[in-house]
């Protein structure tokens, strides 16, 4: 009886090696994935800096390509959810056209405000997402059916309500969201707020860890924690104060993130969206609404695009009938470089941004060097198939 107490115990004690050993392998597989992408971020950043004479890395221009990466950066965290979720939605780029045109026409025909053309544009955002997600969760169309149909759809929609026209901004206030700048005392108070932010969350975290019994940081490794972080915080918002202060349209795409990567890393629908892309069938067995989730992702991405349409159409000063085109596929290459598998399951927040920020800096740059567009398309259409490539083989490998 003790032999096989003893036995039992050996197994066990077997077992939970072996799936902290596990787990301590995926952090570190996304640890090295995530160093990767910084590095090979810095590289195309010192490339273009010596290319440009150092124009690219100017104060002015960084300011300008944060504010680029803002929409694709807002696009992204949604787009992240639904593919960790196991779908994919391609009709993105069709609904910022939509939502910006709608707010502007709601402004020059209804002559509506600042909150009730924002609002309409997020309504409408909101319903496109739930009527998607209802017919991939629901109706069971496969999201790449629905969505490739819903391009079209929201695209053919923008060009009936506007006859094809342009549309200027009406509300001076609404231009601003896109166009305006916090002050360079703002900037800063705001980045006191964001260090001490960080330093709440990594104590948090360390506290949390040892409540839980997991391996407690180093002290160099808890330092680390919080200088990296906070040395990036203050770098980024001194250098978007040598220019002109920190853009509008970042303050919201990084409160966007922020709430994206909260809800993704430490609530319940986060967990489960990740449960659903890993493992369908288990999630299903283990009780969750699997249907009523992927819609929600879909209703988020949906409302979330309407937010990157009032940005993209207030930066540009007006409404047009082909306003996002292909920003869908900017958004997906941002996920996939970030780390995300198209086949669900996997991907973060953080990684998408990072993403995000890669395939801007790639535009800012080509643009700055007067690449033509056609050579601007083989770029990122190559990067694409190569983080797909790269993920597929990994999955392999695995």
């Amino acid at each position: 009886m003790t032999e096989r107490c003893i036995a039992t115990d050996i197994k066990t004690q077997a077992h939970r090696t072996g799936v902290v050993n596990k787990a301590r392998s995926k952090l570190s597989s996304r640890a090295l994935r995530a160093y990767g992408l910084i590095a090979a971020l810095i590289i195309v950043w010192v490339i273009f800096a010596a290319l440009t004479d150092g124009i690219f890395l100017s104060p002015r221009n960084f300011s300008n390509l944060i504010r680029q990466t803002a929409v694709t950066g807002i696009l992204s965290v949604g787009m992240v959810v639904v593919i960790i979720a196991g779908q994919i939605d391609l009709s993105v780029g069709s609904i910022v056209g939509l939502t910006g045109m709608v707010a502007v026409l709601a402004q020059t025909s209804l002559h509506w405000g600042l909150a009730g053309s924002l609002l309409f544009g997020l309504l409408i955002g909101l319903v496109i997402g739930v009527i998607q997600g209802a017919l991939t969760a629901y109706a069971r169309i496969p999201a790449f059916i629905v969505t490739i149909g819903g391009l079209l759809v929201w695209r053919g929609a923008t060009k009936g309500i506007s006859g094809g026209n342009t549309y200027p901004i009406a509300v001076r206030s609404f231009k601003a969201l896109g166009q305006s700048y916090l002050s360079p005392t703002s900037g800063i108070l705001l980045m006191i707020v964001a260090v001490l932010g960080t330093i709440w969350l990594v104590l948090r975290e360390h506290r949390s860890r040892g409540l839980h019994g997991l391996p407690q940081w180093s002290p160099f490794g808890f330092l680390l924690r919080i200088t990296a972080p906070s040395v990036l915080i203050v770098g980024f918002v001194l250098a978007l104060n040598e220019y002109a202060g920190i853009p509008v349209p970042v303050i919201i795409f990084l409160s966007v993130a922020c709430a994206g990567a909260f809800v993704m890393r430490h609530t319940v629908p986060g967990r489960y969206l990740y449960a659903i892309g890993g493992n369908p069938e288990a999630a299903r067995l283990s009780g969750i609404n699997s249907q009523a989730y992927i819609m929600g992702s879909f209703a988020a991405l949906g409302v979330l695009s309407a937010v990157a349409g009032m940005i993209y159409t207030a930066r540009v000063g007006s409404a047009s009938p082909d306003a996002g085109t292909l920003l869908e596929l900017d958004a997906i290459a941002a996920c996939v470089i970030g780390g995300a598998s198209l086949m669900g399951g996997r991907g973060t927040v953080i990684g998408a941004l990072l993403g995000a920020l890669f395939m801007a800096s790639l535009d800012n740059g080509m643009s700055l060097r007067n690449v033509s567009d056609y050579i601007q398309d083989i770029v990122k259409g190559a990067i694409l198939v190569t983080a797909v490539g790269l993920d597929t083989m990994g999955r392999r490998r695995n």
